[in-house]
């Protein structure tokens, strides 16, 4: 890999801290969490990568929704989620504080705070800066199957 060219000024193009009380609301909401960005193309000029929070009120669900070709990460700072996804919803994970989910790109899905009593808060991660979010009209199942948080390295719990 050759080395970055001497001419870019990295006094303003380097490293940026940005302030968690500072974090850019003017982002694209599905209904049930207001997310917020911190880094972003505009924000920081990152071309490949979106980073923000998303905090969810005790025992409230988001709308059924759906993103575009990015991958998304949710880091679990506080609280307990309940991811249910694909057409009817009809899969269902827990995790937990200190836990990491995985969203597929086009995948349907909703995240849901399983606590009456505190707020769910979440770090998310998109592998673009693309905004997409597709809000969806679903009919749920009423009773999700459970799919356990496994890996191809980890027997079944």
């Amino acid at each position: 890999m050759s080395e970055p060219s001497s001419r870019i000024d990295w006094k303003s193009n380097g490293v940026k801290a940005i302030p968690g009380d500072r974090l850019d609301v003017n982002t694209f909401q599905t209904p049930g969490m207001n997310g917020a960005a911190a880094i972003n193309l505009a924000r920081v000029g990152a071309p490949k990568l979106w980073a923000g929070t998303i905090p969810i009120h005790p025992n409230a669900k988001t709308g059924a929704h759906r993103h575009g070709a990015p991958e998304r990460v949710m880091y679990v700072v506080r609280g307990r989620a309940r991811m249910r996804w694909r057409e009817q919803l009809e899969y269902t994970a827990a995790a937990g504080s200190g836990d990491f989910i995985f969203v597929p790109p086009y995948l349907p899905h909703q995240e849901i705070n399983s606590a009456p009593d505190q707020p769910l808060e979440c770090v998310v991660i998109r592998s673009d800066t693309e905004a997409v979010v597709v809000n969806l009209d679903i009919e749920p199942v009423e009773r999700p199957e459970t799919v356990p948080w496994v890996d191809p390295i980890h027997k079944h719990p």
